[in-house]
């Protein structure tokens, strides 16, 4: 009997301690704090501006900017304003160690009851960096252009920031849209289009290796 109640002590402790470590592991994983409680507004330029700030002080030159994602109140092809409900910055560092390094990722959240920040022990990837990128299209004028465009509005609340990896390097876009249907507006140029201006017709289909 005392044999038994021994293994059963025994297997209980291991199941803690399994549980422990799990825990301390998901906490390596991901740490999340608040950066504010509350935001009086909700403006993409300046959400980007202060993440940068808050990257470039922390990290110097050593970060990348990857993409910025905004879900908006309203799907685009009802009525819709352009009112925005929480922005999200994803950015990127690495940490030398040694001969190695560590690399993290970080997800800037902001809606109108607060701010957090994410640091994720991971990395990005099918985006290049933005940081020597000129934006010159902002949100609101990226959204006008959708909305004067000559095309259907996709039923989405979705839109994103990025400069993806493709077989053509294209300018920043901002991606109207979901998986099933995008508009693309040039965050250089200001130009619209449905079609991914880094996956051309000719590529589209053709596997990795196919690449030009």
């Amino acid at each position: 009997m005392k044999s038994k109640m021994f293994w059963i002590i025994l297997l209980a402790c291991a199941a803690v301690l399994i549980v422990i470590q799990a825990c301390s592991c998901e906490k390596e994983k991901s740490e999340k704090a608040w950066l504010c409680s509350s935001n009086p507004e909700l403006n993409v330029e300046h959400s980007i501006a202060m993440d940068r700030q808050f990257m470039y002080a922390n990290y110097a030159d050593d970060y990348r900017w990857f993409e910025t994602n905004i879900v908006l109140k309203d799907f685009m092809d009802e009525e819709c304003d352009g009112t925005i409900v929480s922005i999200r910055n994803v950015f990127q560092y690495v940490i030398e160690r040694g001969k190695g390094a560590d690399v993290y990722v970080v997800l800037s959240s902001h809606t109108l009851e607060g701010s957090t920040i994410e640091r994720i022990h991971d990395f990005w990837i099918e985006d290049w960096p933005m940081n020597d990128d000129d934006i010159s299209i902002s949100f609101k004028e990226a959204y006008e252009r959708l909305m004067e465009a000559n095309c259907p509005k996709p039923h989405s609340r979705q839109v994103t920031l990025r400069k993806m990896v493709g077989p053509v390097e294209a300018n920043p876009q901002w991606i109207f849209g979901n998986m099933r249907e995008q508009v693309f507006v040039d965050a250089v140029t200001g130009n619209v289009s449905v079609n991914n201006p880094s996956f051309p017709d000719a590529y589209v289909g053709l596997p990795l290796g196919e690449w030009p």
